[in-house]
């Protein structure tokens, strides 16, 4: 859930002042996640009172004072108003997703994209996803499609205990399998030829595991639903500069591939996008 931060402080600071703030924010249960600049700290108060006023139901706000940063791609937060206390329960396409939200990472803006991919799941498919989480894209296929299998990948234990609760509060563990660990090592060691479809959740580093990705390919073919981060300036198509990245890896796999569709997932910051791509893999024999 995200608003327009802009919006709910007219009349209460001055348009120079909300010039200066972020429009977006996040909800994530009942705790608000606010980015605000340096120069608009001394506003901090105002915008808590103004998130807490229009959500009634959050308990706390926190300022996230940087990038998503290190392998578990956490946030740096600070208290700003409410109770001290990052866990959380959020709801999304009536599933419930348990989360410590300084632990793991956890985007409630890609609610939307979690059920594209759960529409695109054939019954009978079996799904890798290799950088699970707290298991918000496998729960969500469990719950909206008739997958036969997920297995659910993360390297952060903190996010596999998640996992293990969610995948349990959504009553799904005959078909959400958590594994704890390396997504390369594991597709090597036991999920190599196993998946219809691999997911890849991972925009900032995707496309250093497409081998492995197309290893966890069953043959002759199957599905790579892959995710980056690109820079587009003006002129520019984003979504052709992060088929590119993927293409010129796959061109040095023994694989055919169309990257058949792609979209712009969020913007993530000026000229930068984050984007879905999802691509056909045709496995040669030989």
């Amino acid at each position: 859930m995200k608003g327009d931060l802009k919006a709910l402080l007219k009349g209460k600071l001055d348009s120079e002042d909300i010039a200066a703030i972020y429009k977006s924010y996040d909800v994530i249960g009942d705790i608000a996640v606010v980015r605000i600049p340096e120069q608009a700290l001394h506003h901090s108060e105002a915008i808590a009172e103004a998130l807490i006023l229009q959500h009634k139901h959050v308990r706390s706000v926190w300022r996230q004072s940087g990038p998503v940063t290190g392998d578990f791609r956490l946030r740096n937060l600070e208290l700003i108003a409410g109770e001290r206390e990052t866990e959380t329960v959020h709801r999304e396409y009536g599933c419930l997703f348990k989360v410590d939200i300084s632990k793991c990472y956890f985007s409630p803006r890609l609610a939307f994209e979690r059920m594209r991919i759960a529409s695109l799941v054939e019954e009978g498919n079996v799904v890798v996803n290799m950088f699970a989480g707290v298991g918000c894209y496998s729960i969500v296929i469990a719950k909206h499609s008739k997958v036969s299998k997920v297995y659910s990948i993360d390297v952060n234990p903190v996010a596999v205990e998640y996992m293990r609760e969610n995948i349990l509060l959504n009553k799904v563990v005959d078909k959400v399998l958590p594994i704890e660990g390396d997504a390369r090592s594991i597709v090597e060691r036991v999920l190599k030829g196993k998946a219809d479809r691999v997911l890849m959740p991972l925009p900032e580093r995707a496309h250093e595991f497409l081998d492995s990705a197309v290893s966890a390919v069953k043959s002759p073919a199957g599905w790579v639903h892959y995710y980056g981060f690109e820079h587009a300036g003006e002129g520019e198509d984003p979504i052709e500069k992060a088929r590119g990245k993927a293409a010129s890896v796959l061109q040095r796999l023994n694989v055919g591939f169309e990257a058949s569709f792609g979209r712009v997932v969020r913007q993530t910051g000026p000229n930068w996008h984050q984007l879905a791509i999802d691509i056909s893999v045709k496995k040669r024999i030989g």
